[in-house]
């Protein structure tokens, strides 16, 4: 690929705004403890001025919303204005994880670095790569004049066909919330509050206001709020981000047992809990925990405005409750920095590229090469690229998510960006082009094009090249689940009609989730690129080309078919808008590759599968512990003739004889040929644990006795067994 020239550029001084039209840069952080500043701080305040933090808009006119935008406001996700005669700044708010977002190019010729997505930093099983690009994103925001970066998406993968998997971290606790926890940390080190979202149990976009995700308190505490717990304890984050869904029959917004009793008393939170946009639909909720309504004209009406006002003044709600939720918002600020608006700052979009490319490489995952038909041998004479939109760019996921990248225009599909109402339906490609990066990388081939609409002509096509790379597609997105998990618009057809003119077919995936692969006999590669962001072509042409070697293993299991899941059917799919409906999760904490080890299943691919083209070998696996801390150890070699990373995964997988499974570590590990290295675990007691509620108050419980463990290169290939006896345990909630 082509390296462009950098780009470095001074955000307009627009997008840096206040509500009065001032920016200015953060003054030297103040070195008063923040809890004690925040609660001066707020003592000073007027009850009017208080009342103002509680409420937040999303300052974009839309089309049958009214909303109070003040002067000078960007156009973004969400603002709250500040208290200029306290110097508290205000709070301006974007989206996300994947890189800044400008919804709909609201704000003119403002781009941004493109990151892979959630489900691509997974499959790296890296938290130094969570903290490179939390910080380049949140570098980005800063000099945007973003100091709230709407981050940190861990709800973890029960259904595979759920709209915004690709945006999160996979289906186990211990991933998700290690990669969160460091994404958010160094997002905040940068002066940028991270939430953390969407709390909790946000498992499907089929009537996503209205599903009710049912499930006994021990197996979520075990998994969705363990994954929460997890990130919440590495990153700190300023605030977190309610849900919109119902939990166990009341609104995740209006929970007070996730918001009170779970997330502020048992886990004993500091910052603030932010509603999502347009999840409240009550006064109540504030008494329930929830500290601010953001996006406030998206609900039915300004809730926490005059209705609070009412029930506050009736005596139902107490002004220490009002300034409790006051003096989490300052505090977030104050432990970051944050003094004053940020003013716009030049961004090296180079720099950040070269993230992004690394991220991109380190998330693809190589699921099948049969006789080492990869890396590609540089003597193939003619390539036929098929499909995908290769021929321009890479495929990205929809909805609040999306980000315009810094190296072009996008294609979109379905949809313009001139057309509001096809913001969460359209399909956005970003450049630049796998075709072309292939190109550069194999100078000496001759490459044809076929988009693949016709697959007869196709595999007419095929049948004449010595070689053929298919990009296979499926979009998701936002406000939308899949009706199935089988590829759209004829493509698994079109895949089985080349393989069968050709049997050298490589297969790139570019999904947002797992797929079926009916034709996964026939084809001889198959490389899961997920969303890979701006720089993904050049990481796909690399990867094939054995530029580098990759090392992603899976972050969710792949089912043979969605008989195989805990509910076949999607609950709610095709009813009407406003229809009620349960979501009951029987399989409890035993989600993913847990339910396959549960129920004997074999997945299409399990749980951290991933090849690679040199080989490495596990040996010396140990165990201790120390006063019931469990250490684990293992050596890893690389036995091949390749410069690679291997992720020797550990887990539990069985206590007192009783069989289960549980990932209970992971390092990435790179070595050189012939080089090892000796890797060691501790392991969080929680994950050897059951959550026990007694007389109201739960905890975590490590029975007494003999615990297994093994390490593996998935979740279905562990080598040999260790154990040791551990002694019984209580740990705090």
């Amino acid at each position: 690929m082509k390296h462009r020239k950098p780009l470095l550029l001074l955000v307009p001084a627009l997008l840096c705004a206040t509500a009065n039209g001032a920016a200015s840069a953060a003054s030297t952080p103040n070195r008063e403890d923040p809890d004690a500043r925040a609660a001066r701080v707020e003592a000073q305040m007027t009850d009017a001025e208080r009342m103002s933090l509680l409420v937040g808009v999303m300052p974009i006119l839309i089309p049958g919303l009214k909303a109070d935008i003040p002067p000078g406001v960007p156009a973004s996700a969400g603002h709250v204005p500040g208290v200029p005669r306290l110097g508290v700044p205000p709070q301006l708010a974007t989206d996300a994880s994947l890189g800044v977002t400008n919804p709909n190019l609201a704000r003119p010729g403002d781009v941004a670095t493109a990151m892979p997505s959630g489900l691509a930093l997974a499959s790296s099983f890296d938290p130094g790569l969570a903290a490179r690009i939390g910080a380049s994103v949140a570098q980005e925001a800063r000099a945007k004049g973003f100091n709230v970066l709407l981050a940190g998406g861990l709800n973890l993968a029960r259904d595979p066909r759920n709209g915004r998997n690709f945006e999160y971290l996979g289906e186990d606790p211990l991933l998700a919330g290690v990669l969160a926890g460091h994404s958010i940390q160094a997002i905040q080190a940068q002066g940028v509050v991270s939430t953390i979202k969407h709390f909790a149990l946000n498992g499907q976009e089929t009537l996503r206001f209205y599903a009710d995700s049912v499930i006994a308190e021990a197996p979520l505490r075990e998994s969705e709020l363990l994954a929460f717990q997890i990130g919440i304890e590495i990153g700190q984050p300023g605030s977190v981000m309610c849900a919109y869904n119902l939990v166990n029959g009341h609104k995740a917004c209006g929970n007070d047992h996730l918001l009170n009793t779970v997330l502020k008393r048992d886990w004993g939170y500091k910052g603030w809990v932010m509603s999502d946009w347009g999840a409240v639909s009550g006064a109540e909720f504030f008494n329930a925990g929830l500290d601010q309504q953001a996006g406030s004209q998206l609900d039915r009406q300004v809730w926490f405005g005059k209705p609070l006002q009412a029930l506050i003044d009736a005596g139902k709600v107490s002004k220490a409750r009002v300034s409790d939720a006051v003096r989490r918002m300052l505090r977030s600020f104050y432990a970051l920095g944050i003094e004053a608006p940020y003013a716009p700052q030049p961004i090296d979009y180079k720099a950040n590229a070269q993230v992004a490319l690394a991220a991109a490489r380190a998330g693809l995952v190589l699921l099948k090469n049969e006789g080492g038909l990869l890396p590609l041998d540089k003597s193939a004479k003619s390539i036929l690229v098929v499909g995908g939109n290769a021929d321009f760019g890479v495929l990205s996921g929809g909805g609040s998510s999306q980000v315009f990248s810094s190296n072009g225009k996008p294609r979109f599909v379905g949809g313009d960006v001139d057309d509001p109402s096809t913001t969460f339906t359209r399909q956005v490609y970003t450049p630049s082009a796998p075709l072309a990066a292939l190109k550069a990388a194999l100078p000496q081939a001759k490459f044809r094009f076929n988009s693949g609409y016709s697959p007869d002509t196709a595999a007419a096509y095929a049948a004449q090249a010595d070689l053929v790379i298919v990009f296979a597609t499926k979009w998701e997105g936002e406000a939308y689940d899949s009706g199935s998990l089988a590829l759209p618009q004829g493509q698994d057809e079109l895949i089985a009609k080349l393989a069968a003119a050709n049997k050298h077919v490589v297969v790139v995936l570019e999904t947002g989730n797992p797929v079926t692969m009916p034709w996964l006999r026939d084809v001889r590669a198959v490389v899961q690129a997920w969303y890979p962001g701006q720089e993904g072509a050049q990481a796909i042409a690399e990867a094939l080309t054995g530029a580098i070697n990759p090392s992603g293993r899976l972050p969710v299991s792949f089912p043979q078919s969605i008989t195989q899941w805990p509910r076949a059917a999607l609950p709610g799919i095709g009813l009407v808008e406003r229809t009620p409906v349960k979501v009951v999760y029987d399989e409890g904490a035993d989600a993913g590759y847990r339910w396959f080890a549960k129920t004997g299943l074999a997945p299409l691919f399990p749980f951290g599968h991933g090849l690679s083209y040199t080989r490495f070998e596990h040996s010396a696996a140990s165990v201790r512990h120390d006063k019931g801390v469990v250490e684990l150890g293992l050596t890893v070699s690389n036995a091949g003739a390749m410069s690679g990373a291997d992720v020797p995964q550990a887990y539990l997988v069985a206590r007192n004889g009783q069989k289960l499974q549980r990932l209970v570590g992971f390092q990435k590990v790179a070595l050189e040929p012939g080089q090892r290295q000796t890797v060691s675990l501790r392991v969080d007691s929680r994950l050897l644990a059951d959550y026990r509620e007694e007389k109201g108050l739960g905890g975590w419980t490590v029975p007494a006795g003999t615990y297994t463990f093994a390490f593996g290169k998935s979740a279905a290939d562990l080598g040999a067994p260790v154990e040791v006896k551990l002694p019984a345990q209580r740990l705090k909630p």
